[in-house]
């Protein structure tokens, strides 16, 4: 459904999408997991003919970005990072306006908005101000414009950004439907767990590049298994919690000095916990806490790039908040 090839973005010295080539089958969700500045919104852009890449090309549908954007664009529904909805109008007369640009019938704009009123669970509000809207149900209209087109192929950057817990699994939900009816969708997220959730394979990009492949079990992989985590009272004992954790871990042992924290990937995660208490135990260490976890975000990325996603700069370039050492 998405054939990506060789696609270069360059803002004047700053390569912001470099050398990226992709496959994405039909109905499939596919997240583009990575850092802020590491290059996915602007491939989305690419993809959604916001932008014309430097080099290489996409197809969507068959149909060139390039060459043949329109009937690209009437196959897509993208909802970017910020939801892009006018407050002066209700929720419903926001619809119906995208309806009119897809140039529907009066009728069938407003059936459709009606339609994705209701799924999204914004129907009392649909005759409200959209300036009266929570943030989330700003975001849940904003999806709503995306799906009136019904587009084969949907784009969302970072749609769960800044959501509470609950209106996150309200929109998985919604989400997980749209695909069992046949959709296609890019995912753009810095959450592995949302990734997790939805996507049937998961592509890491950082820098521009990617950088790894595969399910999200084949990225977790990747740290080593699980990780028994903890983290000692007192600074002075965080090297020997370290050593400790050293002797019962399967991979590398990773500190961060400023939370006080320390982890080792694992293999069976109840008895590696064990040994882990038992040593700490004897070796008269006060712990703060001390647990098994599945791996995070920051796990993949320290194991795949030698640095926590969180740490990159809007630019992707320095560390800003804190430091893991090995």
């Amino acid at each position: 459904m998405i054939s990506i090839r060789g696609v270069t973005v360059d803002f004047g010295a700053v390569k912001a999408v470099d050398d990226v080539s992709l496959e994405i089958p039909r109905n499939e969700v596919r997240g583009l997991l990575g850092p802020n500045g590491a290059g996915k919104t602007t491939l989305v852009k690419v993809i959604a003919t916001l932008l014309r890449p430097n080099a290489g090309t996409a197809v969507v549908g068959g149909h060139d970005i390039a060459a043949d954007p329109n009937a690209v664009r009437s196959m897509i529904g993208l909802a970017g990072q910020y939801a892009a909805v006018d407050d002066l109008l209700t929720g419903r007369e926001n619809l119906e306006i995208v309806g009119a640009l897809y140039q529907l019938p009066k009728a069938e704009a407003k059936r459709r908005a009606d339609e994705a009123l209701e799924r999204l669970s914004l129907t009392d509000a649909a005759d409200r101000l959209v300036r009266t809207y929570s943030g989330g149900m700003r975001r849940r209209l904003d999806l709503g414009a995306s799906l009136v087109g019904r587009p084969e192929v949907l784009i969302l950057d970072e749609p769960t950004t800044g959501l509470d817990p609950r209106t996150r699994l309200d929109l998985w939900a919604f989400l997980r439907d749209l695909v069992s009816e046949g959709a296609t969708v890019l995912l753009t997220t810095q959450y592995l767990e949302e990734a997790d959730e939805l996507a049937d394979q998961i592509t890491v990009i950082d820098h521009g590049r990617i950088i790894a492949d595969g399910t999200a079990d084949e990225l977790k992989g990747r740290v080593g298994g699980d990780l028994v985590t903890a983290t000692p009272k007192r600074r002075a004992d965080l090297d020997r919690v370290r050593d400790l954790l050293a002797t019962i871990g399967t991979g590398t042992v990773r500190v961060d000095e400023t939370e006080l924290h320390v982890s080792v990937p694992v293999d069976q995660r109840v008895e590696a916990l064990v040994k882990a208490a038992q040593a700490i135990d004897q070796a008269g260490i006060e712990l703060l806490d001390l647990g098994v976890q599945r791996p995070s975000l920051d796990d993949v990325f320290l194991a795949i790039t030698g640095h926590a996603a969180e740490e990159l700069t809007p630019n992707g370039d320095k560390p800003r908040k804190r430091r893991a050492r090995r």
